[in-house]
């Protein structure tokens, strides 16, 4: 594994490998087959970021589940815009279901603000949230989470499924801005 990559015009280190990826995963998967027993939640990751998130979560699940996308994005660069771009919806119906929307990263949590009450609408039995990243400094919204992966200073990061401008998605780990002094 590299200790550095570059994107674009910005160079970042290693900050968490792919080991501890899995293993937070892995804790994640344990305590939602807990939850979950005997029950069949929908699984709705959000795109583009949370795919390799849902993909290695999904393989970790022995509860029966079912899995469904949304497209959502409120970033650009490297900067939060606080504004919502929902593109794919759900297509199914999801009343009286169990939901569990997955999130890559969780910062301000202003994404997660509009589609909770959006999923709320079509009236699931309850609606719980799963991120394997979360910056509890950066939070500005009051959104619960029900399940964390890894809790992570307010850095900008990128690589398994976090991008910078589109680049990085494809990393198995995940780097850490270096800040040029």
């Amino acid at each position: 594994m590299p200790q550095t990559v570059t994107l674009g015009d910005k160079s970042f280190r290693l900050y968490i490998s792919e080991e501890q990826i899995l293993a937070a995963i892995k804790q994640i998967a344990d305590k939602i087959n807990q939850d979950f027993h005997g029950k069949c939640p929908l699984i709705v990751p959000v795109l583009n970021g949370s795919f390799m998130f849902a993909s290695d979560l999904m393989k970790q699940l022995t509860c029966q589940c079912q899995i469904t996308f949304i497209k959502a994005s409120s970033y650009k660069g490297t900067e939060s815009t606080g504004q919502l771009t929902a593109l794919i919806g759900i297509n199914e119906d999801i009343s009286g279901r169990d939901v569990i929307i997955l999130e890559d990263i969780i910062d301000t949590g202003h994404t997660l603000a509009k589609i909770i009450p959006s999923i709320r609408d079509l009236k699931p039995a309850s609606v719980r949230v799963a991120t394997l990243l979360f910056k509890p400094k950066a939070l500005k919204t009051d959104i619960t989470i029900d399940y964390t992966g890894i809790e992570i200073p307010n850095e900008f990061i990128v690589g398994y499924g976090l991008d910078y401008d589109g680049l990085g998605r494809n990393l198995k780990e995940i780097y850490q801005v270096i800040e040029l002094v």
